[in-house]
């Protein structure tokens, strides 16, 4: 039971920071652009408590707490979808000028974008941070041991070779193999690596092999079979510039390994059963709070990567929904009628649902505790 309630607080504390960091992004880019902002919400439901500030915008934390919203004033709901007919109707022209569906589309579309920009630039000081306090790990990318049988003795690796790049992406760190070689999903890769004193091209075809995620779930991953040894000495703490570049890289790495997985996924080429929802989400927030602060900081910084990324695909009801339909405005001149985005928010709201109801099955159907 304790656990349970541990995994729960670690679950909801990790949310509301990615989730409110997400919508004051919304809420600061309107309140520059001379949008009123009616409610700031972290959850959804019930008010639990809050309180109004001087604008009058009310401030309150509700009893669901799987996500949040801002509701700008003229909005039908708290997706900003529509505006409210009849509050339209009556509006004089002070009201228009604070309203949201009023703005200039280019007020609209930076509102909008600021929500999932603000998740990534969290994400970034995060990683800097971290960088600067606890330091990045520096591995060389010098072999080590070679594993019997394993995929890398199959293609010609051996102790000591220095790996140059793979599938052309050059490695600088032990810790870029790490990442590289899982994204490969068990197809073959160029390795170049650099072997007394010349240069060699081999082909390494990863295994699949069945590790434990985390959770006691048994997943496949792509391996190679190499060690090498990792001391503390191997951390290194960098300068604040070395760690907003780092930061930079390290968002960037994490979105692009993000599409790559789904594309996957998407192709048929990856196992859907790692597609996981809030529940799964929950168990890596307890598993992160219990490994310490250190964990727990990086996983809500990934988490943030992950929920600027999502909201930015192109699914009304999403962030990325409104900013395509402001592409399309853009393009023809004028809006989409308000029966085709009525439409388009039904779709997207379908397929946000079964995705959260099929990301929920698979972390029930793998559920232990």
């Amino acid at each position: 039971m304790l656990d349970l309630l541990h995994t729960l607080v670690s679950f909801v504390c990790v949310l509301t920071v990615v989730v409110f960091v997400h919508e004051m992004g919304h809420f600061l880019v309107a309140r520059w652009n001379g949008v009123k902002v009616e409610v700031f919400s972290i959850g959804f439901g019930k008010e639990l408590f809050g309180f109004n500030d001087r604008h009058g915008t009310r401030w309150r934390v509700s009893a669901i707490p799987m996500g949040g919203y801002v509701r700008f004033f003229g909005d039908s709901d708290a997706t900003s979808t529509t505006q409210d007919s009849e509050i339209v109707e009556e509006m004089s022209d002070a009201d228009k000028a604070v309203s949201f569906h009023h703005k200039r589309l280019g007020q609209r579309f930076s509102i909008v974008v600021a929500g999932p920009v603000s998740n990534f630039l969290f994400a970034m000081v995060v990683f800097a941070g971290f960088f600067m306090v606890f330091g990045q790990p520096r591995s060389l990318p010098i072999i080590g041991e070679v594993l019997p049988g394993s995929a890398a003795e199959e293609g010609g690796m051996v102790p000591g070779d220095l790996i140059l790049s793979i599938d052309g992406t050059p490695v600088e760190r032990f810790q870029d193999v790490q990442r590289l070689v899982p994204l490969s999903n068990g197809t073959p890769m160029t390795m170049v690596v650099r072997r007394d004193g010349g240069e060699r091209t081999l082909a390494v075809t990863p295994h699949m092999v069945d590790l434990d995620d985390g959770l006691g779930n048994t997943v496949k991953v792509a391996r190679i079979g190499i060690q090498v040894s990792l001391s503390p000495d191997d951390m290194r703490r960098l300068d604040p510039l070395e760690a907003v570049g780092e930061a930079v890289n390290q968002t960037w790495s994490l979105s692009a390994d993000t599409l790559t997985y789904l594309g996957q996924m998407v192709m048929g080429d990856r196992s859907t059963d790692e597609l996981g929802g809030p529940v799964r989400i929950a168990r890596f927030s307890g598993k992160a709070a219990e490994r310490g602060f250190a964990d727990l900081v990086m996983f809500v910084a990934l988490l943030s990567v992950n929920l600027g990324l999502i909201n930015l695909f192109p699914i009304p009801m999403l962030d990325g929904g409104h900013l395509m339909f402001y592409t399309l405005e853009a393009l023809r001149g004028r809006p989409l009628t308000a029966r085709v985005q009525e439409y388009g928010f039904r779709v997207g709201l379908g397929l946000v649902l079964a995705l959260m109801v099929f990301a929920t099955w698979n972390d029930l159907s793998v559920l232990t505790w």
